[in-house]
């Protein structure tokens, strides 16, 4: 399938309704071989602030729409999605290198916040508060906060859009979004589908751009934008957070992980095998909340390692349009080097490779696992965003906690065990927003997506991921008599 002549290939910006050409364009690559993909319009921080006021003359209107008008717009921009998904998806995976059954799981998934919104919509409701007078009366409404400036990451381009733009829509906020330099296709799939489900112009704008700096200091300090939505590195959304402070933005900050993975003795291992497999290779290990550091109590480590060898040398990699690939491509030759750097130093202080551990052709890692780590090693301080599986070994649960919960950060965590007490005190210990209790796969639309500590604050998905776009406003009611 030729996928330049399809509808959902655009290269040109998205703004107050209308495709946007620009003289200058940056190239979008395949991973899997650097051919290209597309020239895509580069904006600069003029174009921004033209969406941002845009956005803030459709807000006037969008935010007066009905829940329910808003709710039947967002419903059919689900259903396009799901008509497109074999389309959105190859182009995800042409652009990003992921598996493309892993892409069509990933527009499925990233569709389905489309669909909660739509419903969560209807239902902001505000509260009837005892007056605290004799002639009072309180009441509590909630309203949307206004322009939001969304920025989202390469390694989910699709998923990572809509579960910020779904909600914000849904409030009756407008959005300027700035996708990833390296995968900005899919986003822009994702306005054409918008478009054609009725948004009115301005409503949702995207900015696509080589140097994201000048946008992301537009969307921080431009006094139309009231609240800030990012995916990405901890640094970035640290630099991101200090610029909206000036104006005291509301900011959710989706940030770095460094998963533990806990396997007591007591656990199903082949359970374990498997959830481990899922949450570590997943998107050749690039996302925030994949397995980072894997503990396992000393008496089943090495069935647990001889098992987890098995599934990793069973893993084929190659490129992600052919249906026997399991691991795809690295995201750019940085990645790589990363990683190879990360092995390196871990193999300097005693670390052993049991598998893998070599870089193939082009940007392909090869999967791999390494034992006896420990937390010297910059492999256990630093987010790997690769396929490489690292494994610890711990005596007791006291001992296991302080391991897991020594890092700055406190997105995602898991644990396999059987005993109920103890699944209670760990997974109360575990300083992390998510903790996935015999299972490796804790993604879902229904559920608060988001950390604590360096890896961020406030909440993607479920009924709470409405919340951040939303101001409380409570009102006194005086003479009531």
């Amino acid at each position: 399938m030729d996928i330049t002549s399809n509808k959902l290939y655009k290269t040109k910006a998205f703004i107050d309704g209308a495709w946007v050409n620009k003289v200058s364009t940056f190239s979008v690559t395949n991973p899997f071989d650097n051919s290209l993909i597309a020239n895509v319009a580069d904006c600069d921080r003029q174009d921004c602030k033209h969406a941002i006021d845009k956005a803030f003359e459709a807000f006037q209107k969008w935010s007066k729409f009905t829940a329910g008008k808003r709710s039947k717009i967002l419903k059919k921009w689900y259903q396009l999605q799901l008509e497109n998904v074999d389309t959105l998806a190859r182009l995800l995976t042409l652009e990003q290198g992921k598996p493309l059954a892993e892409a069509v799981g990933e527009v499925r998934y990233g569709a389905s916040f489309v669909e909660w919104f739509a419903e969560e919509a209807k239902r902001i409701y505000g509260d009837v508060i005892p007056g605290h007078m004799k002639d009072k009366r309180i009441t509590v409404i909630k309203q949307p906060v206004g322009v939001v400036g969304a920025i989202t990451p390469w390694n989910f381009p699709s998923a990572m859009i809509t579960r910020k733009v779904a909600p914000a829509l849904a409030a009756g906020c407008t959005v300027v979004l700035k996708p990833s330099e390296l995968t900005p296709l899919s986003a822009l799939a994702l306005a054409q589908l918008a478009e054609e489900a009725g948004f009115p112009p301005g409503v949702f704008n995207i900015i696509t751009a080589k140097n994201p700096k000048p946008i992301g200091e537009e969307l921080t300090t431009n006094k139309k934008v009231k609240k800030i939505s990012f995916t990405g590195s901890t640094a970035i959304g640290k630099l991101l957070l200090e610029k909206s402070a000036a104006q005291v933005k509301k900011v959710s900050l989706e940030l770095g992980g460094n998963a533990p993975f806990i396997v007591f003795e007591d656990a199903d291992i082949d359970a374990a095998v498997e959830g481990c497999m899922i949450s570590k290779f997943r998107n050749a290990g690039q996302t925030c909340i994949c397995t980072n550091r894997i503990f396992l109590q000393e008496s089943i480590h090495e069935e647990f390692v001889d098992k987890l060898s098995k599934k990793i040398e069973q893993l084929q990699v190659g490129n992600g349009l052919d249906t026997a690939t399991h691991v795809g491509p690295m995201i750019n030759e940085s990645a790589v080097v990363k990683d190879e750097n990360l092995l390196l130093d871990a193999t300097s202080k005693g670390a052993e490779i049991r598998i893998g551990g070599t870089r193939l052709d082009g940007l392909f890692f090869s999967p791999t696992l390494v034992c006896k780590v420990n937390p010297s090693m910059d492999i256990s301080k630093q987010e790997i965003f690769g396929p490489i599986a690292a494994v610890y070994t711990f005596k007791t649960e006291e001992e296991v906690i302080t391991l897991a919960n020594d890092t700055d950060y406190g997105l995602a965590s898991y644990f396999y065990g059987r005993d109920y007490a103890r699944i209670w005190r760990v997974a109360e210990a575990l300083e992390y927003g998510m903790v996935g209790i015999n299972s490796g796969m804790i993604s879902t639309n229904v559920a608060p997506f988001g950390g604590v500590k360096q890896s961020g604050f406030g909440r993607e998905g479920s009924k709470y991921g409405i919340e951040d776009y939303l101001n409380v406003k409570y009102m006194c009611w005086g003479g009531v008599v």
